[in-house]
């Protein structure tokens, strides 16, 4: 049988090729197909796989993340309430809204009672907040480091807890006095009430009108 050369082939009569070259051509065909059919849907399937895979590790750190929050949320919610509870406790140990005239006046007290000149004590106009009350009071006071040790003293054993905290204070020896003189404390302390029910309620409905 004489060999058949690749120019005696002919596309419009491939059923008399040799088999052999019948074999080679479908071969050739058939790695084209899986190529062409590679190229165009295998590959962008594959891209379109890596996609979904990065995007399942992403989604999957989201979601130890979240579970980590959830696992931790309960114990903070208990946390959370202990606080307000700890919160609420020491604020009621507060003077009342009722209380606090008679507080003011034992503060002025304490300090005529520890030796010092009281020249001025004003009360001014309380201010609420979210959960308590500041009361501003202007003063000036003369005396002694020891007076004013027993004053401080003094206040601290008042029967209710009393905060003072002090604004614009300044302690300086007396006007025309020498460094052994008496000393002069002015400016203004704020001391602070806890608000009733009633009282919360009416300055949470203020400041959520005043957010409107």
């Amino acid at each position: 049988m004489s060999k058949t050369k690749v120019s005696d082939l002919r596309f419009d009569n491939i059923g008399s090729w040799p088999q052999g070259a019948k074999t080679v051509f479908y071969v050739v065909v058939v790695a084209l197909i899986v190529t062409l059919a590679y190229v165009v849907y295998v590959r962008g399937e594959l891209e379109h796989l890596r996609t979904l895979e990065n995007e399942e590790t992403k989604l999957r750190g989201d979601f130890e993340e979240k579970q980590g929050r959830a696992a931790n949320l309960e114990p903070l919610r208990l946390q959370l309430a202990e606080m307000e509870q700890v919160l609420h406790q020491m604020l009621r140990q507060l003077p009342s809204k009722t209380e606090m005239p008679d507080l003011i006046v034992d503060i002025s007290q304490t300090a005529l009672s520890s030796g010092l000149a009281n020249e001025l004590f004003q009360p001014g106009p309380e201010v609420a907040r979210e959960f308590y009350a500041e009361k501003p009071i202007a003063l000036r006071l003369v005396g002694s480091y020891h007076q004013f040790g027993a004053f401080v003293s003094g206040v601290a054993s008042l029967p209710r807890v009393v905060i003072l905290t002090m604004n614009d204070i300044s302690l300086k020896p007396r006007a025309g006095g020498t460094g052994q003189g008496p000393l002069e404390l002015s400016g203004t302390v704020r001391t602070y009430r806890y608000l009733d029910d009633e009282e919360t309620a009416a300055a949470a409905n203020s400041k959520a009108a005043g957010g409107q």
